[in-house]
């Protein structure tokens, strides 16, 4: 028999976003450097291979996010425990307000995600470390 999927990951994204907060990457150009705020890319290490990062982001993969910003588990990583506004990107915006609002739910305040992503970032001009050749 067939999955029957009840819920599309779709309504999941758009879900999320009606509880975090979203910025415009002209918003995250103007917070990039602040030393209260962190970037945190979600990008898989072939992604970033590929399309290149942002300086200075914190790199985490999504699928150890909950297990970094949980600092009962053996994977934690400090940044989670700093007092900082955390911004989440990705590719496009869609698993960066997952991952917003996952962290939300776990007690971290205050996180945000960037609209559109790492594609945005890239399509506004905003500096980027090029791809490895």
């Amino acid at each position: 028999m067939a999955q029957e999927i009840s819920v599309s990951a779709k309504s999941l994204v758009d879900a999320a976003k009606q509880e975090i907060t979203e910025y415009t990457v002209e918003d995250v150009v103007a917070r990039k450097g602040d030393p209260n705020v962190a970037l945190v890319d979600i990008r898989d290490p072939r992604e970033l291979d590929r399309e290149g990062h942002i300086e200075g982001a914190f790199r985490c993969t999504r699928g150890m996010l909950e297990f970094w910003i949980d600092p009962e588990s053996p994977y934690h990583k400090s940044v989670f425990a700093e007092d900082k506004e955390f911004i989440f990107f990705c590719a496009g915006g869609l698993r960066s307000a997952l991952a917003a609002k996952t962290a939300q739910d776990m007690g971290l305040r205050p996180v945000a995600h960037m609209i559109g992503g790492f594609g945005a970032w890239k399509k506004s001009g905003a500096e980027i470390v090029p791809p490895k050749a």
